[in-house]
C-alpha cells in the first residue's frame, strides 16, 4: 500500500482543508474510494484536494459539513481558500466585493466575472495563457465559479453593469458558448436585484475609455472604487477621487441604453450569431 503523502496544514487555508479532509475522513475508517462514492467526486480528485494540488470545487464544502457533521469547518475553510488562487493584490479587492451592499460595474472588454458562464471563463483563461496546464485552469475555473455565490447569497448585493458593446462582439470559445453566456446576461438584464445595461458603439467616447472599473458601496455607507487594467489593479478610497469615478460611471448610465433596450440588444446579438452545425 502506497505511503501517503505529508501534509502541511500549517501552509495555506487551502492546505488546512485537505488536511482536515483526511482526518475526518480517516477518522470515519473512509478509503477514498468510499469517499468518492458519497460525495460523487473521483478518487484521484479528492486525491490531489487532500494535498493541496487542487483546489475544492464550491459544492463539495456542504456536503462534507453535511457528512462528517462539522458544523461548517469546511464551509469556512473554503470561504478563505478560494481568495488564495488570487494574487496578495486582489485579496482586499475580493473582500471588499463581498462586504458590498450595492456592486456597480463597468466593462469594455469582456463578460464581468459575477455573470461568466464556465465555458466562457474557461475560454478566456485559455486564450489569456495558452500553455497553462489544464490543472491550472480548472483551478481559476472553480475560483471563477465560486465568487459568483455572491450574487446567490441572501440577502444579494444589488448589482448593475454597464457592458460596452464589445463585450458582445467579441466572441470567447466559438458560437456555443457565446450564445450561452448571451443568454445569461439576458437572464440578469432586469431583475428584483440586477440590471445590466449595453453602452452601443456609436455613443462615441467617455472618461472610462480605457479599463474597467468597479464601484461598490459597502454596509457603511462608503464607496469604493477599483479600476483594472491587463495584469494590474487599483484600490482607490480617497472620498474625492472615489465621487469622480462615480459621477462618470452615472454619467455613462444616463447615456447608455435602458436594460430593456439592453435586453433586447443582446437578443438581436445572440440571434446574429453563427449556426455552429449549419453551414451554407
Amino acid at each position: 500500500m502506497a505511503r501517503s503523502k505529508e501534509l502541511t496544514p500549517d501552509r495555506s487555508a487551502r492546505h488546512l482543508f485537505g488536511a482536515k479532509l483526511r482526518e475526518y475522513r480517516e477518522s470515519r475508517g473512509w478509503s477514498l474510494e468510499a469517499l468518492s462514492d458519497r460525495v460523487k467526486l473521483s478518487k484521484s480528485h479528492l486525491s490531489r484536494i487532500e494535498i493541496a494540488d487542487y483546489m475544492p470545487p464550491p459544492e463539495l464544502a456542504p456536503v462534507l459539513d453535511e457528512l462528517f457533521e462539522t458544523e461548517g469547518t469546511f464551509v469556512e475553510l473554503f470561504a478563505l481558500a478560494r481568495k488564495e488562487i488570487h494574487p496578495d493584490q486582489f485579496k482586499r479587492r475580493m473582500e471588499l466585493e463581498e462586504r458590498a451592499t450595492v456592486i456597480r460595474e463597468y466593462t469594455p472588454q469582456l463578460v464581468p466575472g459575477l455573470l461568466q458562464t464556465g465555458g466562457y471563463a474557461r475560454a478566456q483563461f485559455v486564450m489569456h495563457n495558452p500553455k497553462a496546464a489544464p490543472e491550472k485552469i480548472e483551478e481559476l475555473l472553480t475560483a471563477r465559479m465560486g465568487r459568483q455565490a455572491l450574487l446567490l447569497a441572501e440577502p444579494s448585493p444589488d448589482y448593475s453593469v454597464i457592458l460596452d458593446e464589445a463585450v458582445l462582439r467579441r466572441a470567447y470559445g466559438g458560437p456555443a458558448v457565446m450564445r450561452d453566456q448571451l443568454s445569461r446576461l439576458v437572464d440578469y438584464a432586469l431583475t428584483p436585484t440586477s440590471y445590466i445595461q449595453v453602452l452601443p458603439f456609436n455613443h462615441g467616447g467617455h472618461a472610462l475609455v480605457g479599463g474597467s472599473l468597479s464601484l461598490w458601496t459597502l454596509e457603511n455607507g462608503q464607496q469604493v472604487a477599483y479600476e483594472e487594467s491587463i495584469t494590474t489593479g487599483t484600490l482607490l478610497e480617497d472620498k474625492t477621487i472615489v465621487s469622480g469615478r462615480v459621477r462618470a460611471y452615472d454619467l455613462l448610465s444616463a447615456s447608455a441604453l435602458s436594460p430593456a433596450e439592453s435586453a433586447d440588444f443582446i437578443r438581436s446579438v445572440m440571434e446574429a450569431l453563427p449556426d455552429e452545425h449549419h453551414h451554407p
